[in-house]
């Protein structure tokens, strides 16, 4: 069952970003960033844990839970660091899958040649 549930709520996070590309003037990185800060705001209600609970990587994978992770690492830094930690938190709890994606993409950009089109 945790499967349905990861597939339904992943597909309706990705439902609502493509009905916004369609039916909206948003241009695709405003829809990102909204993603993005819609997930920072659910976490900060406390909404977005139990979502995660529920749905699991369907719920952590996309957009919205990267914003999640980001307000959940300045909310540890801050308690840990005080006013510094809201500086610290969101570098530090993001930098395992940034550093991950700047890896791979030297991998395929060493493999790889680039070509016009």
């Amino acid at each position: 069952m945790e499967y349905v549930w990861a597939f339904l709520v992943g597909g309706a996070l990705c439902a609502v970003g493509q009905a916004l590309i369609d039916y909206t003037k948003l241009t695709p990185a405003r829809i990102l960033v909204s993603f993005v800060v819609a997930g920072v705001i659910l976490s900060g209600f406390g909404w977005y844990p139990k979502l995660i609970d529920l749905a699991g990587g369907g719920a952590s994978v996309p957009l919205t839970g990267f914003g999640h992770l980001l307000a959940e690492g300045v909310r540890k830094a801050v308690e840990e660091h005080g006013f510094l930690g809201v500086f610290l938190g969101g570098l530090t709890s993001a930098a395992g899958g940034i550093t991950a994606a700047m890896i791979f993409g030297l991998l395929t950009a060493v493999c790889f040649r680039s070509k016009d089109k």
